[in-house]
């Protein structure tokens, strides 16, 4: 290119971005003398409570407070999506343009911060972190989208309403959250992204009012609002609900006159409702109840609507179920089984839960297991004395699902998902290699291997194991053993979960 074209190119581009700038600051202007009404007491306030985001780690919490699984998802996709779009702003943006905030002149007095930002204006941090909330919570969630988004939007507004920002601040903000909740996606699929293989359909009751259900529904789950949900969409279910202590005794005795048995509770709940109805040939109805709900979230139930409409209807999958057999007696178990840390650390959770709550009981029983001084555990697998920090077996193929630990997406794969942690002075730093690296490398730190059968031998006296939530003790020998589509679950079957 001659100079004389290079130098007109570089005219006519600084000569357009003249005419942006001006433009931006008569939008700027026209925005300060727009009487905006009833927002001087709420846009200030509402801009404030945005900073360091408050308002959105605030309203993370009231989602998940509600405890559905779909709110409590969308909650944590929106704080990811956050996090990465004040990382890039912070590290990126506003050290890239650095632009002087607007004159004040223009705006009245009562609808200025009484602390102004002394970081550049370009581009607005409170707008990306706003769209990035909102759009993040979207992606998983259009209804709770569509109830942040308001919210959303007013803080991004309130930005140029108390001239902290430009409009094209505000504009460049919202994109860059919006793009890093994409990106969020990208990394960790929703649930919608996730293709499920057909299961083996099932032959199981429709019972359209519910009659022949027992529901078996254990107290401490606190669940009580999703069983009157559910008795009202099948009236002629019978319900019963009992103590921890006898859900047992309770699922034999309903059993034996049902036509199809129920439950309400947790993983460990499930697990033996599940025992009672494989003993017994009976289909199994899972609403989910407790604090994880693995089995009915990776089978695709997340309330009462979606196993009322497939009760209803007679929709039913077979799924498969692992048995573990040790020289003490056997068990069962649908999701996972673990030796090592894991055991301990369900103990720790179980030690505060009923404190503090289910997650900030995990994580603190995760912080206490971690730092407490131990040796590995020490078990001969594959013919060779190894020593472990932790020793997981999954019910199915657990996906990984980009930075995040995945779910099952096939519940009757036949196979068994074995994934080791090796034993080194540092337990910590080993596991949290494995979880980085991805479940199915191979590395100093950890390995991984599907069978559909599994023996180990060696095990200490008194060795803890945990399965589905729940702690026993073994020794000697324990082996597992797939049993292929062998329960008959309810599940709607013209959803993907």
């Amino acid at each position: 290119m001659s100079p004389d074209l290079d130098l007109t190119a570089r005219t006519t581009g600084h000569n357009a971005l003249c005419r942006l700038l001006d433009l931006d600051g008569r939008l700027f202007e026209a925005a300060a003398a727009w009487r905006w009404p009833g927002a001087e007491r709420v846009l200030p306030r509402l801009s404030r409570s945005a900073n360091h985001g408050v308002l959105w780690f605030a309203t993370a919490a009231a989602m998940a407070a509600i405890r559905t699984p779909r709110a409590r998802t969308a909650a944590v996709r929106g704080l990811a999506s956050l996090s990465l779009a004040s990382l890039t702003i912070n590290t990126i943006g506003k050290r890239s343009v650095r632009r002087a905030r607007p004159v004040l002149d223009p705006v009245p007095l009562v609808r200025q911060l009484k602390r102004q930002p002394i970081t550049t204006s370009f581009p607005s941090g409170h707008a990306a972190s706003a769209a990035a909330f909102a759009t993040g919570v979207a992606l998983e969630s259009p209804a709770w989208g569509a109830a942040v988004a308001p919210v959303a939007f007013s803080v991004a507004a309130s930005r140029v309403y108390t001239g902290v920002h430009f409009p094209s601040d505000v504009l460049a903000g919202a994109a860059l959250g919006a793009g890093a909740a994409f990106l969020v996606r990208r990394l960790m699929p929703t649930r919608a992204q996730v293709r499920r293989p057909a299961r083996p359909r099932a032959e199981a009751p429709a019972l359209p009012e519910g009659d022949g259900l027992i529901v078996v529904a254990n107290r401490a789950s606190g669940s009580a609002d999703r069983v009157r949900a559910l008795e009202n969409a099948l009236p002629r279910a019978e319900i019963v609900e009992c103590a921890p202590e006898e859900v047992g005794d309770e699922l034999a005795k309903a059993a034996t006159r049902a036509r199809a048995l129920g439950v309400c509770g947790g993983d460990g709940t499930v697990n033996a409702a599940a025992r009672v109805a494989l003993r017994h040939g009976l289909p199994l109805a899972v609403l989910p109840g407790g604090t994880l709900n693995h089995f009915a979230l990776d089978l695709g139930v997340e309330d009462e609507r979606d196993l009322a409409r497939a009760v209803r209807h007679g929709e039913a999958v077979r799924v498969d179920a692992v048995r573990y057999v040790t020289d003490s007696g056997e068990g069962l178990f649908l999701n996972t089984l673990s030796l090592g840390v894991y055991p301990e650390l369900v103990r720790e959770r179980g030690r505060w839960s009923h404190r503090i709550g289910g997650w900030p009981a995990g994580l603190l029983g995760a912080l206490r297991v971690l730092r407490a001084d131990r040796h590995p555990l020490e078990l001969e697998l594959g013919g060779e004395r190894r020593p472990l920090w932790l020793l997981f077996v999954g019910n199915g193929v657990y996906h990984r699902m980009g930075l995040a630990p995945g779910r099952r997406t096939d519940l009757a794969d036949g196979l068994l998902d074995v994934r080791v942690v090796h034993g080194s002075r540092r337990p910590a730093l080993r596991l949290l290699a494995a979880a980085a690296a991805g479940p199915l490398t191979r590395s100093p730190a950890h390995a991984a291997v599907q069978v559909n059968r599994l023996r180990l031998t060696g095990v200490a006296p008194g060795t803890p194991l945990a399965y589905d939530g729940e702690v026993t003790a073994v020794s000697g020998e324990v082996t597992l053993d797939k049993l292929p589509e062998a329960l008959t679950v309810y599940r709607p079957l013209d959803r993907t979960p």
